[in-house]
């Protein structure tokens, strides 16, 4: 991982950190814990505080986490925030969830009419860690986890979400997109 881009890291401001870091994951206080436990002296020391934060995070601010990320499925344009190319939540977003195949209309109106049907059973998007899957696939968990308890659907966004910012903090921390 290069170690140029943790040190450019670790000596930004804390308000620039946090902004960063709310592009790997919307929730603003796992955004704010993980810029103050700063200097990191390795990427996996931070990805490892991020699930140690995630585990701690209430439901209110795993629903914060969820507004950061589009359905799956479902397309979002880049953010202009002034936030560095290929590393908003929409670009990475985006090359997460590569493998559904656009021109696979039957599966991505599969997908549509399942995110229905989640939201409405769970009041909240279905978040899944979704590189390297394809759509088929996403779909199968999506209807497998529509038969959990709400409180164990929960349990298994929290479990999602570390994945997610695991892969979204070793690409903002490695440099690459």
């Amino acid at each position: 991982m290069g170690t140029d881009r943790l040190t450019w890291f670790n000596d930004m401001p804390a308000h620039d950190a946090r902004r960063a870091l709310a592009e790997c994951c919307a929730a603003p206080g796992w955004a704010a814990q993980m810029a103050a436990a700063r200097p990191y002296g390795a990427a996996h020391d931070a990805i490892r505080q991020s699930s140690t934060i995630v585990a701690q995070l209430t439901i209110p601010d795993l629903a914060a986490a969820l507004a950061g990320h589009p359905r799956i499925g479902e397309h979002q344009k880049s953010n202009p925030n002034n936030v560095e190319p290929g590393r908003s939540a929409a670009d990475w977003s985006r090359r997460e969830q590569a493998g559904v195949d656009e021109h696979d209309v039957q599966t991505r109106q599969a997908l549509a009419a399942a995110n229905v049907e989640y939201e409405r059973r769970f009041g909240h998007i279905y978040l899944v860690c979704a590189s390297g899957r394809t759509g088929q696939e996403l779909l199968q968990l999506l209807r497998g986890r529509l038969l959990n308890r709400p409180d164990d659907e929960w349990q298994v966004v929290r479990a999602e979400l570390q994945k997610i910012n695991a892969l979204r903090l070793e690409r903002f921390l490695a440099g690459s997109s």
